[in-house]
């Protein structure tokens, strides 16, 4: 065939290999698959409007038929019940079936008509005062059944009216008033007359009131109305809804009472007791709820299942779990204070405070603004979630108020069963009783819902350690160490000693799985069948915490020795575990070294410094810097040179050569000791307060000095190398003298300070808050606002601790929020970009994890060592000698004499002079490397001797002391700018 110069002719070739016949084939399944499910829409569609239809018909007959018994009630009884009488409410009448088959809330008239017959009900009931009569007539047996379906469903109509009807009612819903014909009053007195206990119906009536989700309708009324409470206080009664709650809150299934189990989604646990301030609204519930059978079953109850019925919180600032802790350990007083108040009631108690602790979003301030005022952008260190979330004031103040000692103190006694006995003992008692092969007193059996190998010492510290930690957190520095609030100080240290025993039991005696793992199961309630793991592993992190905390407070003020905190038991195979990770040891040392003393946790931190620097060496990381640093620009110098380094080069050799006055190189080659003498000068430049970066607390302890962007342009670049000089200090083993304020240490250990904290940087500014916080009168005189002020060098700023600070005035009602914004700004926000760029720079070469091994106060001494480490003894005994010395020649006998006799001064003038450091080992000479070693120098001849000063090698921690027969020093050595040198000698000479 010819091509004819149509293109449509030519065959159409599917380069995928298939054929046309194929492609058919495909194309006319795809289309009748597309019509079948057409098909299968348009029958469902079909389907479902036929149902629609037939709702809608079925929903116009109901309609129509409510509209004929309607009508027929009207005529019968009038359309405002004006026919009705007595015997309209028997069981031959048909009023009540007529008014509630047709009955709407939703229905003006229908609803006017159910207060009337209300209103009838409670007429007729106190004029003939027998309500069975009223509804049974003569012979109730017979009639039970009518009776009983009558009243169930006119109580829950009434219910569901106030329910449906509670926006134009909320004036009158928990109100307390004279007026006994308010709408709302009459038909809750309907519902307290038809429940009343008494009465043979009592239970179904309730029972089918707790099915239907009573309380669920309840708790939207009540929360109408309570916050357009007006009562009269004349008026002593409880209110009609309170009267009905406190009627139906005892019908619990036990003997006499038969209801059933409800849900607890719709129980009076999760939907009223997560009311905000229950009780302030209903006293008389209170006393009710709090009698020891009724607060047992419902907290038995909460134990069983809070974690998943808890509804809607009412506000962001009223949370579900703050509110049911709350109004739970409110009236808990009264149930742990009753006489037959059971270990059981304790422990379910203890379950339910502990797991809504964990829930509960931490109170450290009581203020939004709070947030407003923290917040920080990319350079500033991140705020810890404690300042999220903040709590309702009169909320957090309930909390606070029922959370006090004598609580603590109740729950304890019962779950430690003899606490009391332990806190009065010696503190040898306490060792024994703990550690006597383990023996701990066993939960009773009756606690089925707890997995039976579960340790009877477990939950009483689940419980006890949140819940004391919580109280910790909500006194002050007065309380704790002066009033000794919420636990004698003598209770504390025997606490202290119990938490240690019980930790080191589950953390090394016969640990959990996995340590690490804790953090999995922290917001886990142990209580709902969670595996005996989980539950020790809960016990392992609270009780790390609550030690931790102890810890803190015990370092502001010194009330237990530290050895109380260190478990026995912590060995040489200890530490060789304790740098492997994965390794029990390991792990202890991350969630609570504190068991660890601290001389070890400084051979662990060595150890681990010590094994990367060989790692790294062995693969030729280290590298050899060497700079020029000019002694009278040593700070400049060593910034310019040094900050560019990478973070190999920082832990790798640095050596220095010093340029004198003259631009002359000192002599002296550096094999560590000149860069030791370099690390102490360069850090007593830096840190010193006259060049600006630095400022000092009244106690002379350093922090970042707020202003210091006004004297440095490059202030931030500045406080980042001077991170990463302290951090190469610390990382070369060299102890620098820099005393610095124990909340700026806490920002190394990315810690967050509160105002318990403020002593440290402005003990007079704190005195204040704490005046502030406990003033009787009306701060608002004292004409104070949300503002502080700064005075940095002479220029005086305002800074808002709120926006619209500046009109914001100082109440007794806001003081509180007031005192935590003041001491967040001096303590985290004036020097967040500061301490940020600090911790930058210093966790270039040490590990936050190493750090956390040590608190505050320790590790002040990994950075300075303490003045107990310059020992003159302990480094007599740990010197090597040389050339011809023995520890017995006259010589060296002098020597040490005259040494020892020196002021501190002076001997870390020497210590320095041979070592390069002036600040001796932290655990002592004899982890002194090399260690110290005096090497005779010279001849014998007292002649050559008189020609000669002692010198050292700081590299090698040697001393080159003459063999003087007269000790008389020459004037005119080079070494003799070494000023304790012409000390030594005078008063050997005079010796």
């Amino acid at each position: 065939m010819y091509f004819n110069g149509d293109p449509s002719t030519r065959k159409r070739v599917d380069l995928g290999g298939r054929s046309s016949k194929e492609r058919d084939r495909q194309k006319l399944l795809e289309q009748t698959r597309l019509e079948r499910n057409r098909r299968l829409w348009v029958k469902q569609q079909n389907a479902s409007a036929l149902i629609i239809q037939k709702w809608f018909r079925g929903r116009k007959a109901v309609e129509a038929e409510h509209s004929r018994v309607r009508e027929q009630f009207y005529g019968t009884y009038g359309k405002h019940c004006q026919n009705v009488d007595r015997h309209s409410f028997g069981p031959d009448s048909e009023f009540l079936r007529q008014l509630l088959f047709f009955f709407n809330a939703q229905n003006n008239d229908d609803f006017t008509i159910l207060v009337e017959t209300c209103r009838l009900l409670l007429q007729n009931v106190r004029d003939s005062g027998d309500i069975v009569s009223l509804f049974a007539g003569v012979n109730y047996s017979t009639k039970h059944a009518l009776v009983g379906y009558r009243v169930k469903q006119l109580a829950l109509t009434c219910i569901w009216a106030i329910y449906q009807n509670r926006k134009q009612l909320k004036d009158q819903l928990v109100t307390v008033s004279r007026d006994s014909s308010l709408t709302a009053t009459l038909l809750l007195e309907a519902v307290v007359l038809l429940i009343d206990p008494k009465l043979p119906w009592a239970c179904k009536v309730v029972g089918y009131l707790l099915q239907k989700n009573a309380f669920a309708l309840f708790r939207e009324i009540v929360l109408t109305g309570k916050e357009n409470t007006r009562s009269d206080n004349s008026i002593r009664n409880a209110s009609p809804l309170e009267r009905i709650l406190s009627l139906m809150i005892p019908h619990i299934g036990q003997h006499p009472c038969i209801c059933p189990n409800i849900d607890p989604q719709y129980s009076f646990s999760s939907q009223m007791l997560t009311i905000p301030l229950l009780w302030q609204l209903f006293p008389s519930l209170k006393e009710i709820f709090a009698t020891q059978g009724l607060s047992q079953h419902y907290i038995h109850q909460m134990a069983q299942c809070v974690r998943n019925v808890l509804p809607n919180d009412v506000s962001v600032e009223c949370p579900g779990y703050a509110c049911l802790l709350g109004n739970t350990v409110e009236t808990a007083g009264a149930a742990l204070s009753h006489a037959n108040c059971s270990f059981e009631m304790a422990i379910d108690l203890a379950a339910v405070t502990t797991f809504l602790l964990q829930a509960l979003p931490p109170i450290k301030s009581s203020s939004p603004e709070i947030r407003q005022s923290s917040t920080m952008d990319e350079d500033d260190m991140a705020l810890p979630d404690e300042m999220e979330i903040v709590l309702n004031k009169d909320l957090e103040q309930q909390i606070a108020q029922a959370m006090h000692s004598r609580f603590l103190l109740q729950l304890t006694s019962v779950l430690f069963g003899g606490i009391s006995r332990v806190s009065n003992s010696n503190h040898g008692l306490v060792d024994k009783e703990c550690n006597e092969n383990k023996k701990w007193p066993s939960l009773p059996e009756q606690l089925s819902y707890l997995p039976g190998d579960v340790p009877g010492w477990l939950l009483p510290l689940a419980v006890f350690c949140p819940v004391y930690k919580y109280m910790l957190m909500l006194v002050g520095n007065e309380e704790f160490y002066e009033q000794e609030k919420p636990l004698s100080l003598k209770d504390v240290r025997c606490l202290i000693v119990i938490l240690r025993q019980a930790l080191w039991h589950l953390l090394w005696v016969n640990p959990v799985s996995h340590s690490n793992s804790v953090k999995l199961v922290k917001n886990t309630s142990p209580y709902n069948g969670n595996p005996v793991e989980s539950i020790k592993q809960r016990v392992s992190l609270v009780a790390s915490e609550l030690l931790s905390q102890l810890q803190d407070w015990n370092n502001r003020q010194q009330f237990a020795p530290p050895s109380d905190f260190h478990a026995d038991g912590v060995d040489d195979s200890f530490i060789s575990q304790a740098i492997i990770d994965g390794t029990k040891a390991n792990d202890i040392m991350k969630q609570a070294p504190f068991l660890v003393p601290f001389t070890t946790r400084v051979k662990i931190f060595n150890s681990q410094l010590l094994a990367i620097r060989q790692r790294q060496g062995s693969h030729g990381v280290f590298t050899r810097n060497r700079f020029r640093i000019r002694r009278d620009h040593i700070l400049e110098d060593a910034y310019n040179q040094m900050s560019a380094l990478s973070e190999e080069d920082l832990r790798g050799l640095i050596r220095v050569s010093f340029i004198n006055e003259f631009g002359v190189e000192e002599a002296g080659i550096d094999g560590g000791g000149i860069f030791k003498d370099f690390m102490e000068n360069i850090t007593r430049a830096a840190f010193d307060v006259q060049y600006g970066l630095f400022k000092e607390t009244s106690d002379h302890l350093l922090y970042p000095n707020p202003g210091s962007g006004m004297i440095h342009e490059q202030h931030l670049q500045f406080f980042h190398f001077l991170g990463t000089l302290l951090a190469k200090a610390m990382f070369e083993g060299i102890l620098v003298d820099i005393p610095f304020a124990t909340f700026f240490l806490s920002k190394l250990k990315q810690k967050y300070n509160y105002l318990n904290d403020l002593p440290s940087l402005d003990q007079e500014l704190y005195r204040h808050l704490i005046f502030l916080k406990r003033y009787q009168g009306d701060i608002s005189d004292l004409e104070l606002y949300f503002v502080i002020v700064n005075n940095e060098y002479g220029e005086q700023t305002e800074e808002e601790l709120l926006p619209g600070g500046r009109n914001q005035r100082v109440t007794n009602d806001n003081v509180i929020p007031f005192t935590h914004l003041v001491s967040n700004y001096r303590l985290n926000y004036q020097i967040r970009l500061q301490s940020s760029y600090f911790m930058r720079g210093f966790q270039q070469l040490i590990k936050k994890e190493w750090i956390d091994m040590f608190n505050e106060h320790e590790l002040q001494l990994l950075i300075s060592g303490s003045l107990d480490s310059l020992d003159i003894d302990d480094l007599r005994m740990h010197t090597n000698y040389a050339g011809g010395y023995h520890s017995e020649h006259f010589v060296i006998e002098m020597f040490w004499e005259v040494l020892k006799g020196f002021s501190l001064e002076n001997q870390k003038n020497f210590l320095k002079f041979v070592t390069g450091c002036s600040r001796g080992p932290l655990l002592g000479f004899k982890y002194l490397e090399p260690v110290f070693c005096i090497q005779r120098a010279g001849g014998t001849a007292s002649e050559e001797a008189l020609d000669r000063l002692p010198t050292s090698a700081t590299c090698m921690n040697l001393l080159k002391l003459p063999p003087y027969r007269r000790f008389v020093p020459v004037i005119g050595s080079a070494n003799l700018m070494f000023d304790f040198i012409l000390i030594i000698f005078a008063v050997l000479v005079h010796v």
